[in-house]
């Protein structure tokens, strides 16, 4: 403990040596001056402090909590060789960021690597480790319009992201093991208030370039061949600085770990454009003509295409709202840790099955396709928005249901749920089955009208629902 306590005073004094110094950063001599600059002695201590605390308990641990604990310190070790670069380095364009950033998206991209495949009993110290990795992308801050949150706040908003799984190994191994407990804390310490406060000292309005320092290149262009096609062009500045948010406030966000994935791809933005060639064109086709066949007159509302954007989702932001955000194909999800101030948030999804255990506020599905919801209770409303082919079951109750431009949709109530108000609006196919009159009879099916006729009676109009017959 002494010793500890002599080596913090040490560095203490050593810091205030350069300041009386007058030391203003690292000179552009390759790092020289880094042992008497203040700003990095401070990121030695955060390391010696914080980062060697993880890395002592997961030492306790072993196996695969030790690989990906090695994998955070390498990607702080990246983040203190930025620091230095940066206070050599003019502020480069976005094509230059994103190259200068290479090696701390490499990292991150090696901790996700590690929660893929088949889930190990220690997927959750993977994924909080994982996750709290995007903290440190707090170095893109570029300003206020670039789309992401301060500095500061970024820290503790992505940190909320791996918190999620940070208390599930708080929960499991309260009473089973202690050195497990202890790698968790160690870990939410490391960045609240670890690099928080690093950030809020040093860098509470982002990065601070040398003006007068060496220029960061871009990627160079790969060669082709003579004759083929010109090399893609760089990523626009879109990717780094998004427009204002515009439209409902439940639009996804795309945090800079889908900027960070994208860059690493390395693809280019309109890769995946088709070229329209002239024989796609309408006025060019021979099967197009200006008759309208029978069977086009029904035309169902118009689907939206399913989001292919943005990495998949599944996490409890800021303790208050579940995100299941482009689910493919998985029929086991699952959500039990819920309670009547959460609300639930379900977008871009396509095949998949989520079940929601416990009673919730509110539950939003947007823009799915082939979806299917079980839940328990609702405490205001369970919202369908243009999605196609969904199965909703409320295995409890719901006040409201709301369907909204939906085409294909089953609705399941449950004994307690048939006092549910169910709304429409431009959808059709709307199912709703109820249990039978018998104890084990079979579910009744009623379908909702999709077509109504307006008749003008007594100075107003009477709304029927169209009615139709075989024949």
């Amino acid at each position: 403990m002494e010793e500890k306590l002599i080596q913090r005073l040490e560095a203490a004094v050593s810091r205030l040596e350069a300041l009386s110094a007058g030391v203003g950063g690292v000179p552009d001599d390759g790092g020289a001056g880094y042992s008497t600059d203040p700003v990095s002695l401070a990121f030695d201590d955060l390391m010696s402090n914080y980062v060697a605390r993880v890395s002592s308990e997961a030492e306790k641990i072993g196996g695969q909590v030790l690989n990906v604990t090695r994998v955070v310190e390498e990607a702080f070790r990246v983040q203190k060789e930025l620091l230095i670069r940066i206070k050599q380095s003019q502020k480069p364009d976005m094509a230059g960021l994103a190259e200068f950033l290479k090696p701390l998206n490499g990292v991150i991209a090696k901790a996700n690597a590690l929660t893929e495949g088949k889930r190990s009993d220690f997927f959750n110290h993977l994924k909080a480790a994982g996750d709290s990795l995007s903290a440190l992308a707090w170095i893109a801050f570029t300003g206020k319009d670039c789309g992401m949150s301060m500095p500061i706040s970024h820290v503790e908003e992505s940190w909320q992201m791996a918190e999620f799984y940070s208390n599930k190994i708080l929960v499991e191994y309260k009473n089973k093991d202690v050195n497990h407990v202890e790698w968790a804390k160690a870990l939410k310490e490391l960045y609240l208030p670890g690099l928080r406060d690093y950030v809020k000292e040093f860098y509470p309005l982002g990065p601070v370039w040398n003006a007068s320092g060496k220029p960061i290149a871009s990627a160079p262009a790969k060669p082709v061949a003579k004759g083929g096609p010109a090399p893609p062009p760089p990523p626009p500045a879109s990717l780094f600085c998004s427009e204002p948010s515009q439209g409902s406030s439940l639009r996804p966000k795309e945090g800079m770990a889908a900027v960070f994935q994208e860059i690493n791809s390395g693809k280019s933005v309109t890769s995946g454009l088709r070229k329209v060639t002239d024989d796609m064109k309408t006025k060019n086709r021979a099967d197009r003509t200006g008759v309208i066949a029978a069977s086009e007159k029904e035309v169902r509302t118009s689907q939206p295409a399913i989001s292919k954007a943005g990495p998949p989702k599944f996490e409890l932001q800021m303790g208050r709202k579940w995100v299941v955000e482009n689910q493919i194909g998985k029929k086991d999800l699952v959500i039990d840790d819920c309670d009547a101030k959460q609300s639930i948030y379900i977008f871009g999804c396509k095949d998949i099955i989520l079940q929601i255990n416990g009673k919730v506020n509110n539950i939003t599905v947007d823009k799915c396709n082939k979806l299917g919801v079980v839940f328990t209770d609702v405490v205001a409303a369970c919202e369908i928005v243009n999605c196609n082919g969904v199965e909703v079951q409320c295995q409890g109750s719901a006040p409201t249901i709301s369907v909204d431009n939906t085409g294909g949709c089953q609705l399941y109530l449950s004994k307690n749920s048939l006092h549910t108000s169910v709304t429409t609006a431009k959808s059709s196919e709307i199912n709703v089955l109820v249990p039978g009159e018998e104890p084990d009879g079979d579910w009744v099916e009623h379908s909702l009208p999709q077509q109504f006729v307006h008749e003008y009676k007594d100075g107003q109009f009477i709304t029927t629902p169209m009615s139709h017959s075989g024949g």
